[in-house]
């Protein structure tokens, strides 16, 4: 049993590697041919919902902050669970990791495209928040968004790298415990 935990968590991990691939070479919601991995369309739609909530929950605090406030709720969402799971189970944290990996590169994507408003809004005649908020600086857009993608890459192979990590050290300190009689 020891074995086949350590052999189903390094196949994850491996599907998690090509999720990296795919965000970093394929990942364009705005193009019509576009086909994700279920993965990253289920962590998209969830994002989306949260992203929502942001704006609600934002909204108190003025109109600047609540057109960041989607982006930022979408980020620190995951990163509060990454809290929670770090001080539950830290070896399970990097699935939160990821998670906020992806999150701050779809948030990148929407900021890329800041200036050119393709990326379809859940609604007709909404603001794109990052259009709004980059407004006089939308030649900024791009510098943002990469820098906020790279990390999110970063965030995303740390988050793999420390998987493999602790799927070795469970697999090292992972004891079987005999069956009741």
């Amino acid at each position: 049993m020891k074995y086949l935990w350590l052999i189903l968590k390094l196949i994850f991990i491996v599907y998690l590697s090509y999720l990296i691939y795919f965000l970093i070479s394929k990942y364009d919601p705005a193009s019509p041919l576009y086909r994700p991995p279920v993965l990253i369309w289920i962590i998209d739609i969830i994002n989306l919902y949260i992203h929502e909530a942001g704006h609600f929950f934002f909204q108190i605090f003025g109109r600047w902050i609540h057109f960041l406030g989607g982006s930022l709720f979408q980020c620190l969402v995951p990163l509060a669970l990454i809290i929670v799971t770090w001080r539950q189970n830290l070896s399970q944290a990097y699935y939160s990791g990821f998670w906020l990996g992806e999150s701050m590169i779809n948030v990148s994507v929407y900021i890329r495209d800041a200036p050119f408003k393709r990326l379809p809004l859940i609604g007709k005649g909404l603001i794109h928040d990052w259009n709004w908020l980059l407004s006089g600086n939308l030649e900024s857009a791009e510098m943002i968004a990469d820098v906020v993608f790279i990390t999110g890459i970063i965030i995303c192979i740390g988050a793999v790298v420390a998987g493999i990590y602790f799927a070795f050290h469970d697999f090292r300190w992972y004891q079987e415990k005999p069956l009741p009689e």
